[in-house]
């Protein structure tokens, strides 16, 4: 009987690989393209199509990229500074909400638990949104626009480290330090954030992509090209060859507008940082996503 288990339990160890590798195959497959597509002329490219390796190598793109980099880097800096801002933020606000919430004994603590989660399925649309924030909230082409929508949404984000307070974080240590008079804010800063840090670094993984890969935002408030995103500039580029390829009269403009080959690098260079930065959080990601999300 221990043998007939130990092969099955191999059996299933080498499907299991089998499954991840695939799985790994088609996560990387789409990267991979881009990359190759960034780096394949550009009429080769859109005469044979993508292909795994580039059948006529050139850093075309890349020089384009180098050269307009005026407006590309503008973006570039733009993305920055609202992704790095944004998480800042959005890990202050959910930290102390989520702090607040795992409080026991504090009466009224459920019914807004259960008003945030309401706000997890439903909301107003993307009409009131619009009315709100551009008529009360007056964002239209401000930083803010990029900033506020996604800081404000961020239930699911709560509902993590919330659990992970209430759960992962021994009582005792507050009460504890009750007793040696510490206040509620030094209590928060000295045991609260120190011991949230994989649950911090999750959702802030998690706000930073959110934040880095965001569009609509910019496609309902931006409508001055020095606020740009890479993301909305990347998508603006889409839109314009799009509009021109259905319009056969303007192709002599269509030739002058950046190629597939120059798009695709600028995915690359627009995705670089988060991938850079994603294998130096996989860690607490990983910790921080199981433990925040099972218990409670």
């Amino acid at each position: 009987m221990g043998g007939i288990r130990s092969r099955q339990e191999k059996a299933f160890e080498i499907a299991a690989h089998i499954v991840m590798i695939a799985l790994a195959v088609l996560a990387i497959a789409p990267f991979w393209l881009m990359v190759s597509g960034s780096l394949t002329d550009n009429d080769t490219l859109t005469r044979y199509g993508y292909r795994f390796w580039p059948k006529l190598f050139s850093t075309e793109a890349y020089t384009y990229i180098a050269r307009e980099w005026a407006q590309i880097g503008n973006a570039y800096m733009i993305t920055v500074f609202v992704t790095l801002l944004g998480t800042l933020l959005s890990l202050i606000m959910v930290s102390i909400t989520a702090f607040a919430l795992a409080q026991k004994g504090v009466p009224g603590l459920k019914f807004i638990f259960v008003l945030i989660l309401i706000t997890m399925l439903f909301n107003g649309g993307v009409v009131s949104s619009y009315i709100v924030y551009t008529n009360l909230v007056h964002i239209k082409d401000t930083i803010w626009a990029l900033l506020l929508p996604n800081l404000l949404l961020n239930g699911f984000n709560l509902v993590l480290v919330r659990n992970y307070v209430q759960h992962s974080i021994p009582e005792e240590l507050q009460e504890a330090a009750e007793i040696d008079g510490a206040g509620i804010f030094s209590i928060y800063l000295r045991i609260i954030l120190p011991l949230s840090k994989p649950i911090l670094a999750t959702v802030g993984l998690l706000t930073a992509i959110g934040y880095w890969n965001d569009w609509t935002n910019g496609l309902y408030y931006i409508t001055d090209p020095k606020l740009y995103s890479v993301q909305l500039l990347l998508n603006q580029m889409n839109n314009n060859v799009q509009y021109l390829a259905s319009h056969s009269e303007l192709n002599t403009i269509q030739q002058n507008l950046p190629g597939t080959s120059i798009r695709m690098a600028i995915a690359v260079v627009g995705i670089l940082p988060i991938l850079i930065l994603y294998p130096f959080f996989q860690k607490y990601f990983e910790k921080g996503i199981t433990l925040g999300a099972v218990k409670g």
